[in-house]
């Protein structure tokens, strides 16, 4: 449990960095140029009475200097922390946007990626770092009945491939060897038997022992082959570490090699301190 609050701590750390250094970037950005272009526009707006614009221009220009000199030197504190708080925001608000639009841009390259592999294709490439099959989600084909835990394994796989920073594929309604069994036992075990309630199912797994915000970084889409229905699942590598509740101890899963393993706490702990490095 130390190493585990450790580690929280050490994630909030770099996010911290993160924020600190755009928030100081911005505060130098809102002394160094919000400033001398806010003198700029008052004196040019309000001051310049030469008739000739060059004139005019360099009698600003000389202004806005003597004023930045004048704020460095301590001359006018008010005003010099107004601006610079002013590009401190600036600098967060422009953090949080380019967070955005790295995980936007990174979910919607990969999507375009995968959705265009054909799945004929996919199967052939056999199990692997990136991909795995799973005959089901939670109908249980040797005891043909529905076995809970089988979404736990499922759960397992796509805290891997969320933790792995490629992300995966999981391919439900196939066996280990490739061939194609569908997904209808499966969706008898529902309330809901199509794929709507399938789609349902597996995202209320997620939700609940991954975590709602999860949810968003795996698309679920489905193909008909030869009549069977197979459930495609395309997992992005998440912003932040996966752990899967199980009881009352949290599990740290990661996808390697054509396995998913479950690291022990120190090797959690190593391996987020990499991969979620700022």
């Amino acid at each position: 449990m130390k190493r585990f609050l450790l580690l929280i701590i050490s994630l909030w750390q770099q996010r911290f960095k993160l924020y600190f250094f755009a928030a100081l970037i911005g505060a130098l950005t809102g002394v160094l140029i919000f400033y001398p272009i806010y003198d700029f526009i008052f004196f040019y707006e309000s001051e310049g009475t030469s008739d000739d614009i060059q004139v005019q221009i360099n009698t600003a220009l000389t202004y806005v200097y003597s004023q930045l000199k004048t704020s460095l030197m301590g001359g006018t504190p008010g005003k010099t922390l107004l601006l610079g708080q002013l590009g401190s925001v600036f600098g967060l608000i422009m953090a949080a946007i380019y967070e955005m639009l790295h995980w936007r841009l990174q979910r919607i390259n990969r999507l375009s990626s995968e959705i265009s592999v054909n799945l004929h294709t996919l199967i052939r490439q056999g199990e692997g770092p990136l991909l795995e099959f799973k005959s089901s989600f939670r109908w249980d084909l040797e005891q043909d009945r529905v076995n809970r835990t089988l979404e736990t394994v499922v759960l397992k796989t796509l805290a891997g491939y969320l933790n792995n920073s490629l992300g995966g594929t999981l391919l439900i309604g196939v066996t280990d060897s490739g061939e194609i069994i569908g997904l209808e036992k499966d969706y008898k075990s529902l309330k809901r038997q199509d794929q709507d309630g399938y789609e349902q199912a597996i995202i209320t797994a997620i939700s609940t022992q991954l975590g709602a915000d999860l949810c968003q970084f795996v698309k679920v889409l489905f193909h008909v082959i030869d009549g069977k229905h197979v459930c495609r699942l395309i997992i992005l590598a998440s912003p932040r570490p996966v752990f899967l509740n199980q009881g009352k101890a949290p599990k740290f899963y990661l996808r390697t090699g054509g396995g998913t393993r479950d690291l022990n706490i120190q090797e959690a702990v190593e391996f987020i301190a990499h991969r979620w490095k700022r």
